[in-house]
């Protein structure tokens, strides 16, 4: 948390402060863009690759 009476920026935009409603963003229009931003995978988790599937094992049956 910042210091007291220290307004939060965006975590999106960085040019206005969060509002309470919207939190951490400052408006509706900024959420949403983060959310299309996930969805079309423009953000990515760190992580181990999956392993690739064992076809072998289908094949000998």
């Amino acid at each position: 948390m910042g210091r007291m009476g220290e307004a939060r920026l965006c975590v999106l935009c960085a040019s206005r402060p969060a509002e309470e409603r919207w939190r951490p963003f400052c408006s509706e229009r900024c959420r949403n863009e983060d959310l299309a931003r996930w969805a079309e995978g423009r953000y990515r988790i760190a992580a181990e690759p999956a392993p690739a599937p064992d076809t072998d094992a289908d094949s000998s049956s």
